[in-house]
């Protein structure tokens, strides 16, 4: 008996785009099912762009769901390319029919902005980690880089791919359960990015409004150190993200994170508190760093202490292999404090959201 093409149709609708996150069928992707009396099935997928480096995941899903079907003896899958047309439909169909420049997460998404007073204190390792262990939780997340001139996240997460544009909307790489925006995925061969405070401000609105995040529970942001243009547009852009600062245990840095915290504070962002990191040598226990560092800032901006993370090889060798350290290395001392870490942001962040987005 030939297969019924209705249920090849209701197979693929449990074929799921790997970046959009739906189904090809939601997403009019589905350009052509072709049902032979002796069982075999070829199915053709519009993709957005004609390279796309996911297309190994839908030649396994196709595979998997339409060759379940009773009576399919065979599948075959090709790929075409969208035309402009499909593509702009396809867009305003993700937008929901708003606006283009309108902030584009649900009302439901916290916002997490990881900030420190200056660099080298482990914030974007903290950052990609921190997404991590939430999405370990089960959360839908999203890492924004909005480190513009030190972007890390892609190498920290190991994510090369660049974001693919349909039509005006830019659809994030997807990292595991990760979705990962940078202007480092933008840049050619690691090179700088060298603008001025406005176009910094245009950057960020960008990855706000014309990236398609789709449903997320948190998204994750990884600020700049100090206390430039882009924490003063994180705080106009969203003015409901909640904070973190980072901090090492030495007075110089707890000094100067202090200004982080005041800065996000006047900013109108709520300050979920304080995180110490390189807190002690992962073996000896030593305080390569000092210590007391945390606790001073949590005090001084009466904020709690969130967290203290050692100074752990292990998280060094898997961000500089792009991995997180609760994948690479699980029952790493960093690994079981950041984890304490994504609970103690759940737990403090538990109060509903004070404001709407606003809307450019």
């Amino acid at each position: 008996m030939a297969p019924d093409r209705d249920a090849v149709l209701k197979a693929l609708e449990r074929v799921i785009d790997p970046e959009l996150r739906r189904p090809v069928t939601d997403l009019d992707m589905v350009r052509d099912v072709v049902v032979s009396p002796e069982g075999s099935v070829e199915v053709v997928i519009a993709l957005t762009v004609a390279g796309c480096p996911l297309r190994s995941s839908f030649q396994d899903q196709v595979a998997e769901h339409v060759g379940a079907v009773p009576g399919v003896t065979s599948v075959a899958l090709r790929f075409d390319v969208m035309t402009p047309e499909e593509k702009a439909a396809l867009a305003t169909r993700l937008r929901g029919g708003g606006p283009e420049r309108e902030i584009r997460l649900d009302a439901s998404t916290r916002v997490v902005a990881v900030a420190s007073g200056k660099g080298g204190v482990g914030k974007s390792t903290l950052t990609a980690n921190l997404a991590a262990a939430l999405a370990e939780r089960g959360e839908r997340v999203g890492v924004l880089d909005a480190d513009v001139y030190g972007y890390s996240i892609p190498h920290v997460l190991g994510v090369a791919q660049r974001p693919v544009v349909v039509d005006s909307l830019i659809v994030p790489p997807v990292r595991g359960d990760l979705k990962v925006m940078s202007i480092g995925l933008f840049a050619e061969d690691n090179g700088p990015i060298m603008w001025r405070g406005p176009m910094l401000h245009k950057a960020l609105q960008q990855f706000l409004s014309d990236v398609h995040w789709g449903e997320l529970d948190t998204l994750v942001v990884d600020m700049p150190p100090g206390t430039g243009d882009v924490a003063i547009s994180v705080g106009q852009l969203l003015p409901r993200a909640e904070a973190i600062v980072v901090t090492t245990p030495q007075p110089a840095a707890q000094q100067v994170a202090v200004r982080a915290a005041v800065m996000a504070q006047k900013t109108g962002m709520r300050l979920l508190g304080v995180v110490e990191n390189m807190s002690w040598l992962v073996g000896s226990g030593q305080e390569l760093f000092g210590s007391g560092g945390g606790e001073a800032l949590a005090a001084e901006v009466d904020a709690p202490l969130l967290a203290r993370i050692p100074f752990d090889p292990a998280l060094r060798e898997a961000s500089d292999a792009g991995r997180p350290v609760l994948e690479a290395a699980t029952d790493a001392e960093a690994s079981v404090a950041i984890r304490a870490l994504a609970d103690a942001v759940v737990e403090r962040r538990g109060a509903a959201i004070r404001k709407a987005l606003t809307v450019l």
